[in-house]
């Protein structure tokens, strides 16, 4: 699997066992490919103030299961940002919106799960539309304020202050309204249609495997 770690306010050091380290900051994002294995660590580099982020995990297809441990630091001014006719700022962290591709781009036949991974900002009373594929899984995640989800037959949904609106596979997309100071993430990836088995961080396709990747764990073939 995948960890991919957006830093809203915060310092963070990174620190693996593939010789892999960088600091996260605000704004900045740190994208981890676990593969067949890697330690790490993640520790807090600030004396005072708030720390806010999200992290997400996103699961790797069968056959890259087992690839190349990978790690990456971007830095908040190498994330694409666009204003859309309406006003409203999306930085672009994966995926592509409004003709701006984003900070992080893999092959599709490697990496089918597609991820778009945006962050609105809206700065008045204004809508915002994203194409999505009826295909894909898609949800979004207020933290600041309140937003609405808008349906095609003119229905609302309420999405209120850090709480996660899941949306239907329908359609060909997304609106969204919301007034000044709104901010919400909009994520959305086709799924992989294959079973997972979990234990903790150890994420695989069969019991089997995830037992052999946590015997290889205490056995020290993951890194130190």
């Amino acid at each position: 699997f995948e960890t991919v770690t957006y830093m809203i306010a915060g310092r963070m050091r990174h620190q693996d066992s593939t010789g892999g380290e960088g600091l996260l900051q605000n704004g900045g994002v740190q994208w981890m490919t676990a593969g067949r294995g890697v330690i790490h660590s993640e520790m807090p580099e600030q004396e005072e103030g708030r720390m806010e982020g999200f992290q997400l995990w996103l699961n790797l297809p069968s056959h890259q299961k087992m690839c190349t441990p990978w790690y990456k630091d971007i830095q908040s001014a190498e994330i694409p940002e666009v204003t859309t006719p309406e006003g409203v700022l999306v930085r672009i962290i994966s995926g592509s919106s409004h003709g701006v591709h984003g900070a992080m781009a893999r092959p599709a036949s490697d990496y089918p799960t597609d991820p778009l991974y945006l962050d609105l900002h809206f700065s008045g009373e204004q809508t915002f539309h994203q194409p999505l594929s009826a295909a894909h899984n898609a949800f979004v995640y207020v933290y600041r304020g309140t937003l609405q989800v808008l349906g095609a037959a003119g229905e609302t949904q309420e999405v209120a202050l850090h709480r996660m609106g899941v949306l239907r596979n329908e359609g060909d997309g997304v609106c969204l309204r919301a007034s000044a100071g709104t901010r919400a993430l909009l994520i959305a990836g086709r799924p992989l249609h294959e079973p997972i088995a979990q234990n903790g961080p150890f994420v695989m396709n069969t019991r089997e495997e995830l037992m052999q990747a946590v015997e290889d764990f205490q056995a020290g073939r993951l890194g130190r």
